[in-house]
C-alpha cells in the first residue's frame, strides 16, 4: 500500500477531520495565487511580461498580480532571451511548518540559475524544489518582492 494511504489509515476520524479543515483553509488562502493554466502560458513568461506596458497575471480570485518593471528587467540582465522566454512568473515560494525554511517551486534549471545568483551562492533544485532558510528567503524577498509569491500546501504545513 502506498505510504500516503498508510498514513491516512493510521489517522483518527478526528485527524481526517482536521485535515480536510486544513485543506478547504489553504484552498482559500490560495486563491490570490496566478491561475494554474496561466502558468503554462506565454503571458506570465518573463519575456513577454518586460514588453507590457502594465505587467501582470490574473489571480484564481479575479484579481491582478502586478509585476514591478525594475524587478522584471534585472530578472532579465540575469539571463539570456531563452531563458526569459521559459521563466514562468511569479516565481511561488512554498513555506515550512516552522517557518525556518522555504522552498521554492522549479519547474526547470532557470529558477536554480536566478535563485542561484541573487544570493550569490550555489543551490540545487531536488524533487522540483529549491530549499533555502529563513535568511536566503529574506533576501530573496527584498529582491524579487513583486516577482515571488507564497503558496501554502497541505505537505509543507502538515
Amino acid at each position: 500500500m502506498p505510504e500516503s494511504l498508510q498514513d491516512e489509515a493510521k489517522q483518527s476520524p478526528y485527524e481526517k477531520m482536521l485535515q480536510d479543515c486544513l485543506r478547504g483553509e489553504l484552498r482559500v488562502v490560495n486563491t490570490g495565487l496566478p491561475q494554474s493554466q496561466k502558468r503554462q502560458s506565454k503571458e506570465n513568461k518573463l519575456f513577454y511580461l518586460l514588453n507590457e506596458k502594465y505587467p501582470h497575471v490574473v489571480c484564481n480570485d479575479g484579481s491582478t498580480h502586478l509585476f514591478k518593471k525594475s524587478e522584471l528587467e534585472y530578472l532579465a540582465s540575469m539571463i539570456d532571451a531563452d531563458e526569459q522566454k521559459a521563466l514562468p512568473l511569479p516565481m511561488l515560494i512554498e513555506l515550512g511548518a516552522n517557518q525556518s525554511e522555504a522552498a521554492i517551486i522549479c519547474e526547470g534549471n532557470i529558477e536554480e540559475k536566478v535563485i542561484s545568483k541573487a544570493l550569490n551562492m550555489p543551490v540545487t533544485c531536488q524533487e522540483k524544489r529549491i530549499r533555502i532558510y529563513r535568511p536566503q528567503l529574506a533576501l530573496l524577498r527584498r529582491k524579487f518582492k513583486t516577482t515571488t509569491v507564497y503558496v501554502f500546501s497541505p505537505k509543507i504545513v502538515a
